[in-house]
């Protein structure tokens, strides 16, 4: 069966990606809708040639309520408020979603959960399968090293991002966090200036840059006396958070309403 898909913010870079993804996919996924802001100067525009590949007769449309009911997983990589609202429309719909956005409030993170108990969401930070492998990796390292190591969490990206440090440097934190015990709330050190004095062990450290076009870098490192061990994933096109969740969306209509991850589609869990 022929799983349709909606992608909204369908204009920006991940959203163009997100096309291009969707169409090489195969015969099990089709598009079917793409979404923009209703000001968008771009309504009305063929979603394939948007994306470079040419016409392919979807048009963007100017809210998720005009084609929600063409679509069977919508997927989200937008911003935080605009995702909430898309969640709560693919809940009175029926319809899965796979959400790629981050940096949502307590409250926003509650309607999605809530509506996790209606429809199947597969949530994640970082939809790269190599992103998720370093995940299994950071909690054996954690595990293995324990405390007679310093933990710090590098990230960089692009200049337009908006939130830090990333969604993805927050889940590597947690999952070393995790395996030590520890909790992140309690022991996570966003950045340093000043005199800062010693560095206690427990801690776990995050340092962001903001610049130019990097797609995304992610460092972990253990430092011990004599030796460190460091875990890094590079991102050089968004073509791999964009495979990962296209394989996110052929693999929730399978599955019953709850909230997932990617650890859930890849097996790893």
């Amino acid at each position: 069966m022929t799983t349709r898909i909606g992608i909204t913010g369908a204009a920006g870079r991940m959203g163009r990606t997100l096309i291009e993804a969707v169409s090489l996919a195969g015969d099990e996924l089709v598009l079917a809708a793409a979404i923009e802001r209703p000001e968008s100067s771009l309504l009305g525009a063929d979603a394939g040639e948007l994306a470079g590949l040419g016409k392919n007769g979807i048009r963007i449309a100017g809210s998720l309520a005009e084609v929600v009911g063409e679509i069977d997983v919508l997927i989200d990589f937008t911003i935080p408020a605009a995702t909430t609202a898309n969640v709560q429309t693919c809940a009175e719909h029926g319809v899965a979603v796979v959400i790629g956005t981050t940096g949502f409030t307590p409250e926003q993170q509650a309607v999605i959960d809530g509506a996790a108990a209606a429809i199947s969401i597969c949530q994640a930070s970082n939809f790269s399968t190599g992103v998720n492998l370093c995940f299994k990796l950071l909690d054996m390292a954690a595990r293995v090293l324990g405390d007679e190591v310093d933990i710090e969490v590098y990230e960089a990206h692009h200049r337009h991002k908006i939130d830090a440090p990333s969604g993805t440097a927050l889940s590597m934190g947690k999952v070393v966090a995790d395996a030590l015990g520890r909790d992140l709330g309690e022991v996570a050190v966003y950045g340093r200036e000043g005199q800062t004095g010693a560095r206690d062990r427990e801690t776990i450290g995050f340092a962001t840059v903001r610049a130019g076009d990097i797609v995304g870098d992610h460092t972990v490192t253990f430092a011990a006396e004599g030796e460190r061990v460091e875990i890094t994933h590079k991102a050089s096109s968004r073509m791999s958070f964009a495979r990962g969740a296209v394989r996110a969306a052929a693999w929730l209509p399978g599955q019953g309403a709850g909230r997932y991850d990617m650890q859930d589609v890849l097996g790893l869990n």
